[in-house]
């Protein structure tokens, strides 16, 4: 056992802060999403800690000089820890919507069962910011809490004092700080001021309120599974969260709807119009009390 793997063992922080983790059983793979930055680390860490058969995958988005380096600084950890690891480089170009740019091409290049190290403070950023975007319950229930966010219990300053415990040289993003991207200013405004205003660390509280927005969604879900949402007799006459999340869940198979969207195929169900909008160029059109998804000309 190499050095690192050795102090990694012996660490009693990073041994207590495996027992909040969900990660596969020992000697079962996982694939990390690992930035270089303090929470990708830190699961890559505990992954391993874990006995998984861990591969580290790194994504240089090429958006800054220097980004090309960082794989190496997440190689040299990889190595130490006898973990595999695979780098991807891909292209993504300034200008409007970077984030999420950046986000869903990362996500193309990643597997599908790539894990992440969303930790709680994000889940409480995650539930602030589909709240301010008017998102439904299921946006407020965050980030689900299995083996893609192995993680999620655990906060923000954990990971950086395993880091620094175990001498883990980080790589710092420059945009994790840039104000003009909605997460920052939740994470380095709005957070703080709430934590000012309440006199507590509401991070725990927002987290614990995205599982019982889960708990909720759950329920809903599996009552909206029962109503054919083309049908616009049936959804008219459901329970309105119960109709809301039907036209939801259907709508989600072209995009992700927000709540306005699904008002309009509401009134569309109920008769109040006969079609309208939902984005993507495309509308939802009521004939014959059914409802269909159309392409508009």
């Amino acid at each position: 056992m190499n050095a690192l793997r050795a102090e990694l063992k012996s660490n009693k922080f990073a041994v207590e802060l495996l027992t909040r983790c969900n990660f596969p059983k020992p000697g079962e793979q996982i694939n990390c999403a690992v930035s270089g930055g303090q929470d990708s680390m830190a699961m890559l860490l505990l992954a391993v800690l874990n006995g998984c058969q861990v591969t580290a995958f790194h994504v240089d988005h090429s958006l800054r000089p220097g980004s090309d380096q960082e794989a190496n600084t997440v190689a040299k950890i990889v190595k130490q820890l006898g973990a595999e690891f695979v780098s991807k480089t891909i292209a993504v170009e300034p200008g409007s919507n970077l984030e999420a740019r950046a986000r869903d091409a990362r996500y193309a290049v990643l597997p599908r069962d790539i894990a992440t190290g969303h930790t709680a403070d994000d889940q409480a950023e995650t539930l602030l910011i589909n709240l301010l975007r008017g998102a439904g319950l299921q946006g407020l229930a965050g980030m689900q809490k299995n083996f893609n966010h192995p993680i999620l219990n655990l906060r923000r300053s954990e990971t950086e004092r395993l880091c620094q415990d175990l001498a883990i040289k980080c790589v710092n993003d420059p945009s994790n700080s840039d104000l003009k991207f909605l997460r920052n200013q939740v994470r380095h405004q709005l957070m703080p001021l709430m934590n000012d205003i309440s006199q507590r660390d509401v991070a725990p509280i927002l987290a614990r309120q995205a599982e019982l927005f889960r708990d909720d969604a759950q329920v809903l879900d599996e009552l909206a599974k029962q109503i054919d949402p083309t049908n616009a007799k049936a959804v008219a006459g459901a329970p309105l969260a119960v109709a809301r999340r039907a036209i939801r869940n259907w709508l989600t198979d072209v995009y992700p709807p927000d709540a306005a969207t699904v008002e309009r195929v509401l009134d569309v169900a109920r008769g109040k119009t006969t079609a309208c909008e939902i984005g993507m160029s495309r509308e939802v059109r009521r004939s014959q009390q059914r409802l269909q998804i159309n392409t508009k000309q």
